[in-house]
């Protein structure tokens, strides 16, 4: 479906109160409720229109200016999605199905058998390759003491997936380190993060950020809003949900996730 999305009807409603711009401050002032996060979110929704030739306007202090025609821009700009792109296609794995069956890392197979709600499946093509895979998944980790099979049924350890994760970025963190020649420093929940962002990342387990520092590194969630600071010191904090940025906004400003 295309159309207005409620996020350009909250963008419409902040930059209302806000003299006709938008930003994460005004956005997060007008839903104390709201997290940065979900704010970010905001943000790339207008970086997506900009990009699209659809008339919106970023200032200099990065203050983005809303027209009163918004919402019809914004119409405008999900015609032109759905003409030019019809079919929206997601990576659910960047590793072959048939390698995933004894990968040690944090696959899309573990997160489907532990998901609440899966993905359906047919019992014929590739369906029936995936669910021959996850048989085969299972009996791997039932092997690994990260599952156990009783009657029939395979029940998970509640901290598999993040066992599984913590394994393949220790293992890619002892090839960089051999590359940079600087120890590994794993970070934890509320650490602050510091240094140059390097590089994006990409492992079977998800994306991640590598930081180099003077004397060491480290591996982080990675998140859009810092692609575009390769190269570039970025400082940070990391949460539950990932790293919450401090980028372009100042030191003292409030952080983006």
């Amino acid at each position: 479906p295309r159309g207005v999305r409620e996020v350009d009807r909250t963008i419409v409603a902040v930059a209302a109160a806000n003299d006709g711009h938008y930003t994460i401050d005004a956005h997060l002032r007008f839903d104390p409720k709201s997290s940065e996060g979900f704010a970010e979110t905001h943000v790339r929704r207008l970086e997506a229109m900009r990009r699209g030739a659809h008339s919106v306007e970023r200032e200099l202090d990065g203050r983005w200016v809303i027209a009163p025609d918004h919402l019809e821009r914004a119409a405008a700009f999900e015609g032109r999605l759905a003409s030019e792109r019809p079919v929206s296609v997601e990576i659910l794995s960047s590793v072959p199905l048939i390698k995933l069956k004894t990968l040690n890392a944090a696959t899309w197979l573990d997160r489907e058998l532990t998901a609440p709600n899966p993905v359906p499946l047919r019992d014929s093509g590739f369906g029936r390759d995936v669910r021959a895979a996850q048989t085969a998944r299972q009996a791997w980790l039932v092997d690994q003491d990260l599952a156990q099979q009783t009657s029939g049924r395979v029940s998970y350890r509640p901290n598999m997936v993040a066992t599984l994760q913590q394994r393949e970025l220790l293992t890619v963190a002892k090839r960089i380190s051999d590359e940079l020649g600087k120890p590994f420093q794993e970070a934890g929940h509320g650490d602050r993060i510091e240094g140059i962002f390097r590089r994006r990342v990409d492992l079977a387990s998800g994306r991640f950020a590598l930081i180099e520092k003077v004397r060491e590194f480290s591996l982080v969630p990675w998140r859009p809003v810092i692609e575009r600071h390769v190269g570039k010191p970025v400082s940070g904090v990391l949460r539950e949900g990932g790293v919450s940025w401090t980028i372009g906004r100042g030191r003292s400003g409030p952080s983006v996730e």
